[in-house]
């Protein structure tokens, strides 16, 4: 851990904290947001708050020994309607830094809607995807030794070892095992020219046999009481040995120098040290995104019986775990008092303050995203790097074909879009998916047969093909 008294606000002055990802140890608030800004159209409350939050883990981590631990991060409550970035923002997030990540849905706590899940479950899905996280950012790091492990295995597969003759007797019928004759200087030149051919894929055509491991363990899980579900997963563990076996494949040699390659990545792996990577990653740096908590918000007026009974009991069982707890996984106790909880949710129906008092607390930064307007469509369509135009010229580009829409089509895209969303019903930038494919259906079906030349959208064809289903509701809540 670097000097408590490091001035963290500087460019990259203090060295890398080794309990979070090194990519965070770069990155400003401002650096974030401008990150989020090239895959995310507005919204800059939203990104300034994360930002900071996100920040803050490394100021805490900063910060003097004798009041690191009292700081507690800063929970986000992002409230705003379907298909505005919320899901995005935390998603690119924890992208962003290489942080261990999970999303959830608080509905599937709910006993009405999935019996049987606690909602310890969402940590420990949280360590398994930290623990795979590590093991192949070890992989990574042993590749080039695995890599030339694997060239060797795959040499002896083309050009096995001479045997070395067998002297005296058998024994009691048993005739001894010939072993692999020491390598002269012969066949080690014939060896390395052999090398020589493989690097430079002239062998690329030819086929052997390899022998890899093959999982034939059924997938085991077990829901019910708090508690069992963890039995389960030990259960899954204690029989996934018994299941590996060896199996024998014949493949071409790229095929079977990656095989291989990924086999002998995985006996470089330590097991044990990727566990204890991972739950430190998750106690300093893991982020939970809560979607739809609005879901199990108590509505005013509502009864106290059935799903309400459960969408309170749900918020009482996130609270321990919010408010920091420790929580039994396969791989060993996790803290959750340092994990980032971002929540979410339309609130269309209650409200922030329809949650449990508790529960409210836990989240104090609230912020505010609003509905995405015609100009915010046009930005989403052209200007993300991965906007939808771009993913769908992709899609032309693999079949030959080149997609182009003008400027005026794009603004007509964006127009019916508004329309629908303010006619049907409000699902954001999901819109433009739908608008997108049934405005070239008819592309995408007849490319590559009967279509080669480019496609050209024209704001007129936009309107042919889209306006009559725009204007008529009954139509459009189905087609668009």
């Amino acid at each position: 851990m670097t000097d408590p008294t490091t001035d963290g606000s500087g460019d990259g002055a203090a060295a890398p904290a080794p309990d979070l990802p090194a990519a965070l140890d770069a990155l400003t608030p401002r650096q974030i947001v401008a990150e989020l800004d090239k895959y995310i159209v507005g919204q800059t409350d939203a990104k300034r708050s994360v930002a900071v939050a996100l920040r803050n883990r490394w100021r805490r981590l900063h910060a003097p020994p004798a009041i690191r631990d009292e700081i507690v991060p800063a929970n986000i409550l992002m409230i705003g309607p379907t298909g505005v970035g919320k899901t995005e923002i935390a998603r690119r997030l924890a992208k962003l830094t290489g942080a261990p990540f999970v999303k959830v849905e608080a509905t599937k706590f709910t006993e009405v809607g999935y019996v049987g899940r606690d909602v310890e479950s969402m940590i420990r899905d949280l360590v398994d995807g930290a623990v795979q996280q590590a093991r192949e950012a070890q992989a990574e790091q042993a590749r080039e030794a695995a890599e030339a492990q694997a060239e060797e295995r795959l040499l002896d597969l083309l050009l096995p070892p001479a045997p070395r003759p067998t002297t005296g007797t058998p024994t009691f019928g048993f005739t001894p095992p010939a072993e692999p004759a020491p390598p002269d200087a012969a066949a080690n030149r014939t060896r390395e020219k052999l090398r020589e051919k493989l690097r430079a894929g002239a062998l690329d055509d030819r086929e052997v046999e390899v022998d890899v491991t093959a999982d034939r363990t059924t997938n085991l899980q077990m829901f019910g009481p708090m508690g069992m579900e963890e039995m389960g997963i030990n259960l899954q563990d204690m029989l996934g040995g018994m299941g590996k076996t060896r199996k024998t494949r014949r493949v071409r040699v790229p095929e079977a120098l990656a095989l291989l390659a990924t086999e002998e990545a995985q006996k470089l792996v330590d097991g044990d040290a990727a566990k204890e990577d991972a739950i430190r990653r998750v106690e300093q740096a893991g982020i939970v995104f809560i979607d739809e908590i609005d879901k199990v918000a108590g509505r005013q007026g509502a009864g106290s019986s059935g799903p309400d009974v459960s969408r309170e009991g749900v918020q009482r069982d996130l609270l321990p775990i919010v408010e920091g707890s420790s929580v039994t996984t396969k791989h060993g106790q996790v803290r959750t008092d340092h994990i980032l909880f971002i929540a979410s949710g339309a609130f269309h129906v209650s409200k922030p303050s329809d949650l449990i008092p508790e529960l409210q607390g836990r989240f104090p930064i609230r912020v505010e995203l609003g509905s995405l307007s015609e100009d915010d469509f046009v930005q989403i369509l052209t200007a993300p790097e991965n906007a939808l135009l771009k993913q769908y010229a992709a899609l032309f580009a693999s079949e030959g074909v080149a997609l182009t829409f003008d400027d005026a089509a794009v603004r007509e895209v964006a127009r019916i879009a508004t329309e629908v969303n303010e006619s049907v019903e409000n699902i954001g930038a999901r819109r433009l998916h739908t608008i997108l494919t049934t405005l070239l259906d008819d592309e995408l079906f007849r490319v590559p047969d009967d279509h080669a030349g480019p496609v050209h959208v024209t704001a007129e064809i936009v309107r042919e093909r889209l306006s009559t289903i725009a204007q008529n509701r009954d139509l459009s809540q189905y087609v668009l």
